[in-house]
């Protein structure tokens, strides 16, 4: 059932995709009021084009059912199992070697030009600068009146 929806799927798809490329668009209507030969086909001026677009609209219904269809069935076979997850075996059965805890040694400081413990660290402090001087700024002008 399935492969026959795949082959209907495919040979909806080719046709809708032919016929999209079969129908004229909206500007090629004007050259049939010159006489350029649409009007002598086989299903007259204008019924090809509704012919055509009855036809898309068929074939694209066709195909969304389809679509549907298909994913039904791709869904349904592998709705009764759970999770990925589930299919994979535990740690203790794939046979993996056990890691060991090794303890280390706390950790010491490096003799040198560390300060001691419990005293603070001689900082120099930064030279005070003089603050610059507030510039007197001019006063504003003030409108006159006529």
């Amino acid at each position: 059932m399935y492969t026959i929806l795949v082959v209907a799927h495919v040979l909806v798809s080719l046709a809708l995709i032919i016929l999209v490329l079969v129908q004229h668009g909206k500007g090629a209507d004007a050259g049939a009021a010159f006489g350029s030969g649409a009007s002598g086909t086989v299903f007259g001026s204008r019924g090809s084009a509704n012919f055509l677009t009855r036809l898309t609209a068929w074939l694209a219904a066709a195909f969304f059912a389809l679509s549907l269809a298909l994913a039904y069935f791709v869904t349904g076979r592998h709705a009764a199992s759970g999770s990925v997850v589930d299919g994979i075996p535990a740690a203790a059965d794939t046979g993996a070697p056990e890691i060991k805890q090794i303890e280390l040694p706390p950790a010491t400081a490096p003799a040198g030009d560390a300060p001691a413990a419990g005293t603070e660290p001689q900082v120099p402090a930064a030279p005070a600068a003089a603050a610059p001087a507030a510039e007197a700024a001019p006063e504003p002008a003030k409108p006159q009146v006529p």
